[in-house]
């Protein structure tokens, strides 16, 4: 299993930027898929998470960030606008079996995800 994250970079506030999440490996439909975030000193956060057409978000960026995957191309992407300096952070996609069943609720815990990619740096600068 492999997931290799790209699109991350330097961006003002208010800007936008599109993370892209590559996974070879495993059956892509058969996995649910989740981005999460680690800012400098602080733990790694759920960020949303998608399985099937159920699509979660945490708070602190619903509205702003949408989530999608393309079965045929093996992707994920975390599209996000109206970037904040809090969401600076290293970004990292995960993945999870959803063993025959689709997520009926948000998976938010790193523990819940068995494969994980390097991370992509974003920084919103002022």
């Amino acid at each position: 299993v492999q997931l290799v994250e790209s699109g991350g970079g330097l961006v003002q506030a208010g800007g936008s930027l599109r993370l892209s999440c590559a996974a070879s490996g495993f059956a892509f439909g058969d996995y649910g898929m989740g981005w999460f975030r680690q800012a400098s000193g602080k733990e790694r956060e759920w960020v949303s998470c998608i399985s099937d057409g159920n699509i979660y978000y945490d708070d602190s960026v619903r509205g702003r960030f949408t989530i999608s995957s393309d079965r045929a191309k093996n992707m994920v992407y975390l599209e996000m606008n109206n970037l904040k300096l809090e969401d600076t952070a290293v970004y990292y996609c995960a993945a999870e079996p959803l063993w025959g069943s689709s997520w009926y609720r948000a998976r938010t815990l790193p523990d819940e995800y068995d494969y994980w990619g390097q991370g992509t740096l974003v920084t919103v600068s002022s």
